[in-house]
Order: structure tokens, then C-alpha cells, then sequence
């Protein structure tokens, strides 16, 4: 099995409906991006076939229908993107890439609980 590569843009938002909904037809899958991307069905098969070359995706047979999933899930492909952007971008730095993040954009009050929770998690403090 080739080893999964980024995703481009486009490739994710297929990886979405697949995500969300579960091994789909190339059909399924263009008309749930249909609202989104204005692309041809020709287009959709396309893509489909070459992120399965490049190990994005598994094509599978099911009674006459050729069913496509994603290789990863959506946390692990999420871990290898933002690793990759961590070492790009950040040099590695965990720290630099959160200050960015939270002076980049505003963070609501839940996701701000969640941050507070995993650093206790991280530092074995009780913030609640």
C-alpha cells in the first residue's frame, strides 16, 4: 500500500463526504459535493481514481458498484497534516503554532474550555 500523501484542496473536500458519510459511489459523492464545487461527475470519477492511486482512498466492489472510502480518518489525516505544517512552518514549535493559532483567530468560549482541559490533561492540573 503506497504510503498517503496531502491531500490537495480539492481531494479533501471529497475526503469530507467520505468521512461523513462512509464508503460512497463516485454518483454519491459528486452529488453531495454538487452544492459546494460546481465540477462535473467526469471530473469527481477522476479525482477519485487518481487519490486512489496515490493511497487517499480505497476502491472496493460491492454487488456491480464500485464503492470508495478513505485510507485514513479524519483524525489521522488531520495528525500528518498538522505535523507537516508544524515542521514547516513553525519549526517544529508546538508553542508558536498555538499563539498563532489563537491571535489569528478568535477562539469561543467552549473551544477555550477544551484548550484549558487538554493542558491540564498535558500537566496533570485539575482546571475546571
Amino acid at each position: 500500500m503506497p504510503r498517503p500523501l496531502k491531500p490537495t484542496d480539492a481531494e479533501l473536500a471529497i475526503l469530507h463526504v467520505l468521512w461523513e458519510h462512509g464508503a460512497s459511489t463516485v454518483r454519491e459523492v459528486h452529488d453531495r459535493m454538487a452544492d459546494s464545487r460546481a465540477v462535473g461527475y467526469t471530473t469527481t470519477l477522476k479525482m477519485l481514481q487518481v487519490m486512489t492511486k496515490k493511497g487517499l482512498t480505497v476502491r472496493e466492489t460491492v454487488r456491480n458498484q464500485h464503492l470508495y472510502r478513505a485510507q485514513l480518518g479524519q483524525r489521522e489525516t488531520q495528525r500528518r497534516l498538522l505535523r507537516d505544517l508544524l515542521d514547516r512552518a513553525f519549526g517544529g514549535s508546538v508553542s508558536r503554532l498555538v499563539v498563532q493559532a489563537l491571535a489569528s483567530n478568535r477562539a469561543s468560549p467552549e473551544e477555550l474550555r477544551e484548550i484549558r482541559r487538554l493542558l491540564a490533561a498535558r500537566t496533570g492540573e485539575d482546571h475546571d
